[in-house]
């Protein structure tokens, strides 16, 4: 019998061209099961489409089908629902013929026989032929049946699959995307069950999934079947793998509180909840995710598109399986570059935080929804709110302004559902459904990559301009960029690297804790718990007043109260680690890596910790490590507190950070960069103090580099071209401190010009000594952003390069290629007209720009739009008249 007659398909028969025969995920299955040899894929057969349409011809149900939706209108959520429902009750009640059933329960019977397990254990899951396209994913549309043996329960369970491509769900999904109800058919895959119930299981993609940025792997999965992760049940951990070296670069530890299992008897699953100390350690090691990240990327080079895998370990044999995959349905249809920035002006007062799905804002009124049952109830334009979704709300997400869950990972359904349909959602909030107040205006805000709910409704703006061809630059234009969570769009953007990473974004936002107060923490266990006491004590045997002794007491007891509350604080936000000083060093080298990779093989220049004393007092536990200072600007920061003797193990942390980055995960386009360092013999010592600690200069390529934002970096730049690699220009610094003034003091800021013509001679005196030295110099500073003149100054002194923010990319780029082409023809950009810069060929591109401007004024809201082609040349024009050049 030829294939396309056949009711029943080994997984062996099948390749990618029959998803006519057995549906996306079937013909998947057996794709990768005869091309893709050392990918352990779970063995099985289809229930094919030849079967299900036999099914509904004999029955008669294909024309009682098409006579219930003969008039359905999908925006009326009680006459889907009501519809829907009476389809599937007759799919579910009529009468399976025999001989379907009968070899259902055959093959069945033989892949027992080929797994030598008697009444073997099955997923059933429902493969539809419209399913797991390049531009629709249908994710979730019809059910899956987990844990079914025996003959008969199988054979059920396909006949359920049969009715559950009449879901509510799918019936509105197909409508909305134009497919006809008969043009689309189901198989039913029948394959052994991976003893993930006992272990773990997860969605891997081969990008990721908020950026489409293609040299990663993201990973994430929970303890227990999929279903939890795919519904968004639960919060997942994350893995993030560097396609490149095959090696973790970033990790975060979810929730998982809640695992899908078998039933204690019969078929089945049952809901079971997590202990405590298991939710605390990683589902998988790195090792496995690894492995499975190297799966992805041979299956996602077997189809040449990013591809969508499900993956689940068997807690008998601790073996990994890849169950499922299918092509990434958002961002692998995306064509172009484009640089799109969502702002808010002014921010409000948050409600809830979570992590953000799509870059985003979206606004409207809070509707706090606990059941599906409840859909008729949203209104087009709300904000869902919900514990999490499942393809059952797919009818009312699609009118959604926001979508909101308390759980969920990147790979749920509400994050697969929300970046398809374009929305903003932020998920995982862990309460969101309590904070969020029902029925109120909220603002949704994902602009940022960390997902913020505020209360009301926020003006906001959204830019957006193509920037797939911009001219190449002499003059290398680096950014600045020190968000992990942006750093992947960023790098797609032109950019010839990374000329600033601040870790102090990293530690602020992703540790939040003093270094020294994790260095104490045992310390200060026992400080709270009884060394209080002793402290007290002692002031009674010491020569102080009872008014002094009362003083020192109370601030003892100020002191505990402190350290109570911070220790609170450390042991929620370090859950999983028992040495705390590890979650330092984790968080730290996960931040700096997914920067490194972002922009890789393009340097990433990482300037050390620049705190000041008072910020540092600000993060938790460090209050009482930090001195006080009239003038931290100039104090106790950058070099001279990595080598003091209070501070050299804290420093060591960061050492460790990046011995992780460039060692391990082999990220070795990191440069190193030591703020604030006043003298050479400062520079030598902390050169020293990093070799201690596993970062030899020279050694497998590892440079260190030097801020230069104090006067005598400059005066002498020859002495420091001798411990350094190269120059980082701090411009605000430098100016502050040649001109003798703090430029946050309003009775002198109006004294603060970059352009000044001392700060200038400083420019260009360091630029000579490092090309004389052969170090390389850049800038990283906000000058060339403001001032278009220290722009074409710094590149006529001959700059290695120019860092910026992303926001000025476009425009300083093709300001810094017409100043060099001025140069080419011995002029300055200034002595050219007007009509010269025009003619200049790689600046006549168009560059599409809008710009769409939201207002909200007594609850009503204003939107205007304003869209332009402007070549090249325009920017550069502009850029020359935005400032008065000092005469």
């Amino acid at each position: 019998m030829s294939k396309s007659k056949k009711t029943i398909l080994w997984f062996k028969e099948i390749r990618k061209k029959d998803v006519p025969l057995v549906g996306g995920k079937g013909a998947s299955l057996g794709e990768m099961m005869a091309k893709l040899k050392g990918i352990p894929v779970p063995n099985g057969f289809c229930v094919t489409t030849v079967a299900y349409r036999k099914f509904l011809k004999e029955t008669g149900l294909d024309k009682f089908i098409q006579d219930v939706l003969s008039d359905l209108d999908t925006h009326d959520v009680k006459n889907l629902q009501a519809r829907g429902s009476k389809i599937r009750k007759a799919l579910e009640a009529a009468d399976m013929p025999k001989e379907i059933i009968s070899e259902i329960k055959e093959a069945y019977e033989t892949l027992c026989e080929i797994t030598g397990v008697k009444n073997m254990d099955t997923a059933i899951r429902s493969s539809a032929t419209a399913e797991d396209l390049a531009d629709a994913s249908f994710a979730g549309q019809q059910e899956t049946y987990l844990n079914v043996h025996g003959g008969d329960d199988v054979a059920r369970a396909v006949q359920n699959c049969f009715a559950s491509l009449f879901t509510d769900r799918a019936i509105s999904y197909r409508e909305d995307k134009g497919f006809s109800h008969f043009d689309v058919y189901l198989s039913a895959v029948v394959q052994v069950m991976v003893r993930s119930d006992l272990a773990s299981s997860g969605v891997m993609f081969s990008l990721d999934t908020e950026t489409g940025f293609r040299n990663v792997v993201f990973i994430n999965g929970a303890y227990g079947l999929g279903e939890y992760v795919v519904q968004g049940t639960v919060n997942p951990d994350n893995f993030y793998v560097f396609k490149a070296t095959g090696k973790v670069i970033d990790k975060k530890l979810g929730l998982k509180d809640r695992k899908l299992v078998y039933a204690p008897s019969g078929t089945g699953v049952v809901d079971r909840e997590v202990a405590e100390k298991d939710r605390n350690k990683f589902i998988i090691t790195d090792a496995e995710a690894e492995k499975l990240a190297k799966w992805a990327v041979s299956i996602e080079k077997h189809y040449n598109v990013p591809m969508d895998i499900e993956w689940a370990k068997d807690g008998r044999t601790g073996k990994l399986y890849i169950v499922q995959a299918r092509p990434e349905t958002v961002h692998a249809i995306k064509k172009g570059t484009e640089l799109i920035s969502y702002k808010i002006p002014k921010k409000g007062r948050v409600l809830i935080r979570g992590a953000a799905i799509g870059r985003k804002v979206g606004q409207g009124r809070s509707n706090l929804l606990h059941s599906v049952k409840d859909m008729h109830k949203f209104k087009p334009g709300e904000v869902l709110v919900t514990r999490s979704t499942n393809p059952d709300w797919e009818p009312i997400m699609k009118k959604a302004a926001g979508i909101v869950t308390d759980t969920g990972g990147r790979t749920c359904h509400a994050a697969i559902v929300s970046r398809e349909l374009g929305i903003p959602c932020i998920i995982g909030t862990e309460g969101g459904s309590e904070m969020i107040p029902h029925n109120k205006d909220i603002t949704i805000d994902c602009s940022e990559g960390l997902g913020m709910v505020y209360a009301g409704l926020l003006d906001y703006t959204i830019e957006s301009t193509e920037v797939e061809k911009l001219p190449k630059t002499k003059t290398a234009i680096m950014m600045n960029a020190g968000i992990p969570e942006t750093a992947f769009q960023q790098g797609q953007l032109p950019n010839d690297g990374v000329g600033l990473a601040r870790e102090e974004f990293i530690i602020n936002s992703h540790i939040q804790i003093h270094p020294q107060a994790l260095l104490d923490y045992d310390k200060l266990k026992r400080f709270v718990k009884n060394g209080y006491k002793k402290d007290i004590e002692n002031l009674k045997k010491g020569d102080l007043d009872k008014a002094a002794q009362r003083e020192e007491k109370e601030h003892v007891l100020a002191k505990r109260e402190y350290y109570q509350d911070a220790l609170r604080k450390i042991d929620d936000l370090t859950k999983g680690y028992k040495d705390k000083t590890q979650f330092f060093i984790d968080k730290l080298a996960y931040g700096i890596a997914r920067i490194g990779v972002a922009f890789h093989p393009n340097d990433v220049i990482v300037r050390l910790s620049d705190f000041k004393t008072n910020e540092y007092a600000n993060l938790i536990g460090g209050k009482y490590y930090e001195p006080h200072e009239s003038n931290p600007m100039i104090g106790y920061r950058g070099a001279s507190r990595y080598y003091s003797k209070e501070f050299q193990a804290a420093f060591a942390l960061e050492c460790k950070a990046l011995v992780i980055v460039r060692g391990r995960m082999k990220i070795k386009n990191i440069v190193a960069m030591v703020p604030f360092c006043r003298t050479p013999e400062e520079g030598r010592r902390v050169i020293k103090l990093m070799a201690r600690n596993g970062l030899k200069r020279g050694k497998d390529g590892f440079r260190v580099y030097v801020m230069c934002e104090i006067p005598s970096n400059v005066i002498l730049a020859d002495e420091f071209s001798k411990v350094f690699d190269g120059f980082s220009i701090g411009s605000n610094d430098l100016t502050q401190l040649t001109l003798g003034l703090d430029r946050d003091s309003e009775l002198v800021s109006h004294l603060f010009d970059e352009r000044d013509e001392a700060v200038k001679r400083m420019l260009a005196s360091v630029i000579e000594a490092a090309r004389k030295n052969k170090r390389k110099i850049g800038i990283c500073g906000q000058a060339p952003s403001d001032w278009p003149s220290i722009a074409a100054f710094l590149v006529e002194k001959g700059i290695n390069s120019i860092s910026l923010n992303p926001d000025t990319i476009v425009k300083t780029r093709a300001f810094v290629y017409a100043t060099e082409w001025a140069l080419k023809n011995r002029k300055s950009i200034f002595q050219l007209t007007e009509n010269q810069i025009r003619a200049i060929p790689e600046l006549k591109e168009p560059m599409k720009t809008t710009v769409v401007s939201v207002k909200w004024k007594k609850g009503k809201r204003t939107e205007s739009r304003k869209t332009s082609k402007t070549p090249l040349s325009e920017f550069v024009i502009n850029m020359r008249k935005q400032e008065k050049l000092p005469t």
